[in-house]
This record gives C-alpha cells, structure tokens and sequence, in this order.
C-alpha cells in the first residue's frame, strides 16, 4: 500500500498542476490538511516537505505556506532524490517502455564492484527507450542481480520496474548514489534518442540501495538534449 504521505503529495501537487491552488496562493494550514485528508499532522508535514524539496511550494514563518509562483515549471522536473521511477513522476498514460535488450549476464568488474556482487552471480541486463508522450525521455542501460528479482519478465519491463519490484518482490528503496554529467552523442543517442551528432546528452549514472543497504540497481540513463530534462535540488538552511 502506498504510504499516506505520498497520497498526499501527490494529490496537493496534481491541485497545484491543474490550478486548485494557483501560483502564489496559500494552502490549507497543516490541521486542516490533516482532518481533509484524515491523518495526523506530522504526516501532512512529511508531504509538504517534500513538495516544498520538489519547488512546487514554500513555507513563510507566521505567514503560512503558499505556492510558488514557478511552480508549474517544476511539474516535469525530476527532484534528484526521487527513487520512483517515471512511472511515478508521470501520468502512467504519459509513459511508454519499449525493451530493446533484455538478458541474463555475467557482470563486467565494473558492475560486480558497483553491485557488490559475489564471483560468478548473474545479473539482468536491461536496455529500455523511454518516451514521454511519445517523444524519446531516455535510454537506460540497467543492471539488476536475478537473486533480489528471480521472476522479472520482459513483459514487466513495458511497465514500471519500480512498481514490480515495491509492490510484487516487496524490496523497500533506501537511496541512492548519482553522478550526474554532461556527454557527448553515441551511436545509440543517434539511433534512439533522435539526437544529432555532436548534440549534448545529460547522463545520469546511478547505484540504487535498498534499506538494509544492499544495492539493487546500477543503471545508466541518457537523457536528449530537447530542453525537456532537468534535475531539482532544492536546498534548505536549518
């Protein structure tokens, strides 16, 4: 089950998106969230916390906490500590996966160490074009050990992942490490991504960690240069 506060971040975020509340306007303060949304109110400020790291909104001490005046720019931005996939950062109708490689492997050095793999484990190999409304979003190129997820099929991988792997395996997503750079085209920018030659790609190369803190995922993902990608950090003084 998804947790309360996700419900609601999402559900304020689609109100701020389709203009419920609209740019620069206040939201209802913390109490009245909770008794609307039937929860406590240190779970309604875990939701709005996390949509204020995503930009949609911000605090004003004594004042209350209203919604900031770009916010609809943030609505196909992804925050960089997001771990759900995009899937979850777009409407599934949005989203389509197309499977270009799906195989089982033995890891190169470089994946065994990012995995922390034993001698001689197997791994998924997974190459899949992204595309949002139908325009290309990414091209990732996924590892995954078979032991965390010995039933993936590559019908799942039309689908979120993600979702398959919270939802069905039960894993729980503790964090993640990322690297996020500025490279140059390759072949298969050219050939998925419709990309020109010498176009700018952003790559974001990732390990994945789940709570008790055993990698699950070591993937890297090539976003086109179309003005469409962009990462959030959003950072707070104490």
């Amino acid at each position: 089950m998804e947790p309360k506060y996700k419900h609601i971040l999402e559900t304020i975020k689609t109100q701020i998106i389709e203009e419920k509340y609209p740019a620069g306007s206040m939201l209802p303060d913390q109490n009245t969230l909770a008794k609307e949304f039937k929860t406590s109110r240190m779970t309604v400020k875990k939701a709005l916390d996390m949509l204020a790291i995503e930009g949609f909104i911000y605090s004003r001490r004594g004042s209350g906490t209203f919604v900031k005046k770009n916010a609809l720019a943030q609505q196909d931005a992804l925050p960089v500590n997001d771990y759900g996939g995009l899937s979850r950062r777009f409407s599934k109708s949005r989203v389509k996966s197309k499977p270009i490689v799906f195989d089982v492997t033995f890891p190169t050095p470089e994946v065994k160490e990012r995995l922390e793999l034993k001698q001689n484990e197997p791994v998924y190999e997974i190459l899949r074009l992204r595309l949002v409304d139908n325009t290309p979003y990414a091209l990732e190129h996924t590892f995954m050990p078979i032991s965390l997820a010995p039933n993936l099929s590559k019908e799942i991988l039309f689908d979120s992942i993600y979702a398959y792997l919270t939802k069905e395996v039960k894993l729980e997503i503790g964090g993640a490490f990322r690297k996020i750079s500025a490279e140059k085209t390759e072949a298969n920018d050219l050939k998925y991504l419709e990309s020109e030659a010498n176009d700018p790609i952003l790559q974001v190369e990732q390990v994945v960690y789940l709570q008790d803190g055993r990698p699950f995922e070591y993937s890297i993902s090539r976003h086109p240069y179309n003005g469409k990608h962009a990462y959030t950090i959003f950072d707070r003084k104490k």
